[in-house]
């Protein structure tokens, strides 16, 4: 019988071994035993606590997409304008905790379970929503739409894209460079152009 008041503890080192353990190996063919064996417990306290490895990818997700909320929020506070919210934003996104190969390759693997899973799908959706959401927030304030709302889809785009090519790539980018690839796509896209540069 598990023991009162280690629940909690058990559950956060099974969410962060299935982290690890789908970083590890770059799948989600790992086995609850497998996932078990990494927190150090057996493979029945794991499917007491989760039910299955299904529930338990999920509640890694869950953990990883609050962390990445927390991120942001601690970003915004302490950005003055809309440009430096964006810029927080996106270097939320690319901080030690989001970055790392483990939750990387995690993401890369819960995308694949979104497409069989509905709760996966479901927590997907609300973190592409939401980020789209800040970002849309904030560039709204420095160009109007459309170019706003293009603007934001292509910022979202290129922190999707980043991750899957961190994923995929034998060669890692390291965060500041990917960051600055972001960056200087934004200040790019909010150079005044030639029709805005001559009606001025």
């Amino acid at each position: 019988m598990p023991k009162v008041g280690m629940e909690p503890i058990r559950r956060a080192a099974l969410v962060e071994a299935t982290i690890h353990e789908v970083g590890a190996r770059g799948t989600l063919d790992v086995t609850v035993s497998q996932i078990a064996k990494r927190a150090g417990m057996s493979s029945a306290l794991a499917h007491h606590y989760f039910g299955g490895k299904e529930q338990i990818f999920t509640a890694a997700m869950r953990h990883i997409l609050g962390l990445y909320a927390a991120e942001v929020r601690g970003a915004l506070s302490m950005a003055r304008d809309p440009r430096m919210r964006i810029e927080a934003i996106i270097r939320a996104n690319f901080s030690s905790t989001q970055f790392r190969n483990e939750t990387v390759a995690a993401w890369l693997n819960f995308y694949v379970q979104a497409l069989k899973s509905e709760e996966a799908a479901r927590l997907l959706h609300i973190y592409q929503r939401r980020l789209r959401s800040n970002l849309h927030h904030a560039v709204r304030q420095i160009v109007p739409e459309p170019r706003a709302r293009i603007l934001t889809r292509g910022l979202a785009a290129m922190i999707d894209g980043l991750y899957l090519r961190q994923a995929l790539r034998p060669d890692p980018i390291e965060a500041d460079a990917a960051i600055d690839v972001i960056l200087n796509y934004l200040e790019d896209a909010l150079a005044p152009r030639h029709d805005e540069r001559t009606n001025s």
